[in-house]
C-alpha cells in the first residue's frame, strides 16, 4: 500500500476538510451541469473562460488541501501555508472570472493592466506548485522549462528556435490566453472529463467493482486458469471506468492476485497479469482513460468516434492476454476455480441488473445520440436513482459524502496537472515552434514513415516513464502527430499510436509502475513482475504499428475489409500468444530445447503475418494470409502429431472442472 500512497500522494483528510471537499465537489458538478445543459439556473450565464476559471480555482484549492508538499510530510495534518495557497488559488481564479469579459474585449493576453499582470504571476506559480504535487518533479521540470521557453526561444539553435517574448507577456499569455493553461486540455476537462469522472466514482461506490468481479467469476472462473482470466475481465472493466492503472491494480489486485497464486500461478506472473489487465482497461471503451477525452479535442472528433476506433485494438490486447494465460494454465495443469467458489450467472445479474440499463443509456447517448458531453450525467443520474431503490446498495448520507470526496480528489489531481501541461501547448503556440519542429522531424526521418514511427514510439516510451500518460500524449500530439499526419497517415490512428506507446511504460521496466504496484501485493520483486508483464502484454508493442499501417484495424474503412482484417488479426494474436507460451490450444505443448525455440520463432512470425493488415511491406491481405499459413501450419501439425503420440497427454484440460 505504500506504493499507492507514493503514486497518488493523497492526504488522509480530517473530517472538516472532507466536508470542504464534498461541498466544493458538489458545487463544481452542479456548475458543470448548469453550464453543459444550458440551464441558466438563477439567471447565471458564464462564458467558457469564466466557467473554466471557476472550476480551476475550486480544484486548485482542493489540490493544496488534498496533496502534501512533500512525500514524507505528515499526511494527517494540513499546514497553515497550504490553507493560504488554497485560499489564494480560489481568490485569484475569482478575479480572472470577474474580469473575463473585459479581458476578452480588451485583449489582455497582449496588453494586460498591472493588477492582472501581478495576479497572473501568482496564478502561474500556484499552477507550477500544483503540477509538482500531483505530477511529480519530472513533470514540474518539463512544464517549467517549456512554459518559460518563449523568453529565450530566439537564442536557441535552428530547429528549435522561435519568436521570443518578455517574461511578463509570457506569463500573462499563459494565464489569460485561451491557448495555454486554459487551452485544449482544460477545455476537454470542463466539457467531457468531469461527467465521466463522476460516473466512474458513482459506479465504484454503488458496488460496480463487486458486480464486475462476480460477472467475471461466473463467465470464466470454472475454466483452467480461471482466477487469472477473472483478473483480465474484472480489471479490464474497472480500469475502463477509473482511468488509473496504479489505483486499479491496488483496488482489484488485492483480490485477484491472491486468487491467482492460490490456483498455482507464480507470484511474478500473477503480478504481471494484473498489471496488464489494469493497463489495458484505460485503453478500453466505453470510458477509457482521461487522455481519450483530451484526444477528442485535439483531433476534433466526437468522443464516440474515439471509442469506436479503440474497440478493435483493445479487443486484440485482451484476447492476447486470454490466449497466453490459457496456454500458461494448460502447460502447468492449472485447474479452474471450484464451483462452490463461483457465483451463478443468474444470481450475479439478479444482484447487479441495475448496471445493464445504465450502460445501455451511456452507450446509446455516446454512439446513437452522439452527446458525449451529457451522456455520463444521464447514466449517473439513472444509476443513483435505481441504486437508492435497492436497499442492499443504497448510499447513505455518509456514503454520498465519500463519493463526493473521491470525485474531488480525482478532479483536483487532473486540473492541477492539465493546467500545467496546457502551458506546454501555450509555449508552442506563442513561439510558433510547432510548425517548424514538425518540418524538421519529417526532414530527419527522410520523409519515411517507418523511422518516424520508431522515433515516435521510443520518444513516447521515454516520456511515459517520467510523465503521466496525459502529459506525454499532449506533448507528442503537438510535436509528433502533425509530422506523422503530414506523411499521409490517418489522423486518428496516429493519435491512438501515441496513446498506446505512452501506456507501454506502465508494464515495461525500468519504471513499470503498474507491474511494480502489483509486485508489492504479490510478494515478488518488481523487476520480475515487470518482465512478466512485458511478456504477457507483448501485443501492446505490436498493435499500434499495425493500425497505423492499415486504419481498418481501428474501424476506418469498408465493413468487409474491417471484418477480414479483424478475423486475421485475431488468428495472428492467437498464434503469437501460443508461441510466447509454447502451447497451442487444441494441439498441445510445443517442443522443448533448441528445436522448440525455432518452432516458436516460426509460429510467432506466422502469427505476425496473419495479424498484419494488408499494406504492410507492400503485401496484400491474401499474400499475408498465405505467408501465415505456410509458416504456422507445419508447426501446428507437428505439435498435434507429437502430443497424440505421447501417452496420457491431457488435452481434456481445456474444459471446465467437474
Amino acid at each position: 500500500m505504500e506504493s499507492l500512497q507514493e503514486e497518488l500522494r493523497h492526504r488522509e483528510l480530517p473530517p472538516i476538510v472532507q466536508a470542504v471537499f464534498a461541498i466544493a465537489s458538489l458545487a463544481a458538478v452542479l456548475l458543470a451541469i448548469n453550464q453543459l445543459f444550458n440551464l441558466n439556473a438563477f439567471g447565471v450565464v458564464l462564458i467558457d473562460s469564466q466557467y473554466l476559471y471557476v472550476l480551476s480555482g475550486l480544484f486548485m484549492a482542493l489540490t493544496f488541501l488534498g496533496f502534501p508538499a512533500f512525500k514524507r510530510q505528515d499526511r494527517n495534518r494540513i499546514p497553515w501555508y497550504d490553507i493560504v495557497l488554497a485560499a489564494a488559488s480560489f481568490a485569484v481564479a475569482l478575479y480572472f472570472t470577474a474580469t473575463s469579459q473585459r479581458s476578452l474585449a480588451e485583449g489582455w493576453e497582449f496588453g494586460a493592466p498591472e493588477t492582472a499582470q501581478y495576479l497572473s504571476f501568482v496564478f502561474y506559480l500556484l499552477v507550477l506548485e500544483g503540477t509538482r504535487r500531483t505530477g511529480g518533479m519530472v513533470v514540474f521540470a518539463i512544464v517549467l522549462l517549456f512554459s518559460l521557453y518563449p523568453i529565450f526561444a530566439d537564442r536557441m539553435p535552428g530547429p528549435i528556435s522561435g519568436f521570443s517574448q518578455p517574461l511578463s507577456e509570457t506569463i500573462v499569455f499563459h494565464i489569460v490566453s485561451a491557448e495555454s493553461a486554459l487551452g485544449i486540455p482544460v477545455r476537454a476537462f470542463g466539457q467531457l472529463v468531469v461527467g465521466f469522472i463522476v460516473f466512474g466514482a458513482a459506479l465504484q461506490f454503488t458496488g460496480g467493482a463487486h458486480f464486475f468481479n462476480n460477472l467475471a467469476l461466473a463467465l470464466v472462473g470454472p475454466y483452467r486458469g480461471g482466477a487469472a482470466k477473472v483478473a483480465i475481465f474484472a480489471s479490464g472493466f474497472m480500469g475502463s471506468m477509473s482511468g488509473s492503472v496504479v489505483s486499479n491494480v491496488l483496488t482489484t489486485g488485492v483480490v485477484s492476485i491472491p486468487a491467482m497464486k492460490k490456483t498455482g500461478m507464480s507470484p511474478h506472473y500473477a503480478a504481471g497479469t494484473e498489471a496488464c489487465a489494469s493497463t489495458g482497461g484505460t485503453l478500453m471503451p466505453p470510458v477509457m482513460g482521461t487522455t481519450a477525452f483530451v484526444m477528442a479535442s485535439f483531433v476534433g472528433l466526437p468522443y464516440a468516434d474515439i471509442v469506436v476506433a479503440a474497440a478493435i485494438p483493445s479487443l486484440l490486447f485482451y484476447f492476447s492476454l486470454f490466449v497466453q494465460l490459457d496456454a500458461y494454465a494448460a502447460r502447468r495443469g492449472m485447474r479452474g476455480l471450484a464451483r462452490v467458489d463461483v457465483p451463478k450467472m443468474r444470481e450475479t445479474f439478479a444482484q447487479g441488473w441495475q448496471y445493464i440499463p445504465v450502460f445501455a443509456v451511456l452507450i446509446y447517448m455516446l454512439v446513437v445520440r452522439r452527446q458525449e458531453t451529457l451522456a455520463p450525467f444521464y447514466a449517473t443520474a439513472l444509476l443513483l436513482v435505481i441504486n437508492q431503490i435497492i436497499p442492499s446498495t443504497r448510499l447513505s448520507l455518509s456514503g454520498f459524502a465519500k463519493l463526493l470526496v473521491s470525485v474531488g480528489r480525482s478532479l483536483a489531481e487532473l486540473v492541477a496537472l492539465l493546467l500545467g501541461v496546457g502551458m506546454i501547448v501555450g509555449a508552442f503556440s506563442a513561439t510558433g515552434l510547432a510548425g517548424t519542429l514538425v518540418n524538421d522531424l519529417v526532414f530527419l526521418a527522410g520523409r519515411e514513415v517507418g523511422p518516424l514511427l520508431v522515433m515516435g514510439a521510443v520518444t513516447a516510451f521515454i516520456f511515459g516513464m517520467g510523465m503521466t500518460v496525459t502529459a506525454c500524449y499532449i506533448f507528442l500530439a503537438i510535436v509528433l502527430a502533425p509530422a506523422l499526419t503530414q506523411l499521409g497517415l490517418n489522423v486518428l490512428a496516429v493519435h491512438l499510436f501515441i496513446l498506446y506507446w505512452g501506456m507501454v511504460s506502465f508494464i515495461t521496466p525500468p519504471v513499470a509502475l503498474g507491474a511494480f504496484a502489483a509486485a508489492s501485493i504479490a510478494g515478488t520483486t518488481p523487476m520480475r513482475a515487470g518482465f512478466a508483464a512485458m511478456r504477457i502484454g507483448s501485443i501492446i508493442y505490436i498493435v499500434p504499428f499495425l493500425f497505423v499501417a492499415n486504419p481498418a484495424l481501428i474501424g476506418q474503412g469498408a465493413p468487409g475489409e474491417i471484418a477480414i482484417v479483424l478475423l486475421t488479426a485475431l488468428l495472428g494474436v492467437f498464434l503469437i500468444g501460443s508461441a510466447l507460451q509454447g502451447y497451442i490450444a487444441g494441439c498441445g505443448t510445443m517442443r522443448d530445447g533448441p528445436a522448440g525455440l525455432v518452432s516458436r520463432v516460426i509460429l510467432f512470425a506466422g502469427g505476425l503475418a496473419f495479424a498484419s493488415p494488408g499494406g504492410v511491406a507492400g503485401r496484400s491481405n491474401l499474400e499475408l494470409i498465405l505467408i501465415g499459413l505456410v509458416l504456422s501450419l507445419p508447426v501446428a501439425a507437428d505439435t498435434y502429431r507429437r502430443n497424440r503420440l505421447v501417452p496420457g497427454h491431457d488435452l481434456a484440460q481445456a474444459g471446465k472442472v467437474d
